[in-house]
């Protein structure tokens, strides 16, 4: 969105004194809304594929009800931390999405 605002700064810039200054601010709306649309729907997106692989983890991490704390092989619990480790992080980068999804202006439309 950044770059839709220097582009009409620049336009502005130019002062253009025609007919076509007003079709030029139309279609720079529009196609700044058209990008607004696009993140949204890739922030949404990608929140719902980190949910997805939460899933995943989550199904790995079943085997932790047949484990007990007398494990002989004493790596299978520094597995299942880093699949902890794995869902944190990808709850972050899904929370971020949804924050992101949170800020963007409200759009209607297809």
């Amino acid at each position: 969105m950044a770059i839709v605002g220097r582009l009409a700064n620049v336009i502005k810039d130019t002062r253009l004194d025609c007919e076509c200054r007003s079709r030029l601010d139309e279609t720079l709306a529009r196609f700044a809304a058209l990008e607004i649309r696009r993140a949204a729907r890739e922030h949404l997106a990608n929140a719902r594929s980190q949910r997805e692989r939460i899933e995943a983890i989550l199904f790995f991490l079943q085997d932790i009800d047949e484990m007990g704390a007398t494990e002989r092989d004493r790596s299978v619990y520094l597995d299942v931390a880093l699949l902890f480790d794995d869902i944190a992080n990808t709850a972050k980068e899904g929370a971020y999405s949804m924050r992101q999804l949170s800020l963007s202006p409200v759009q209607t439309g297809p």
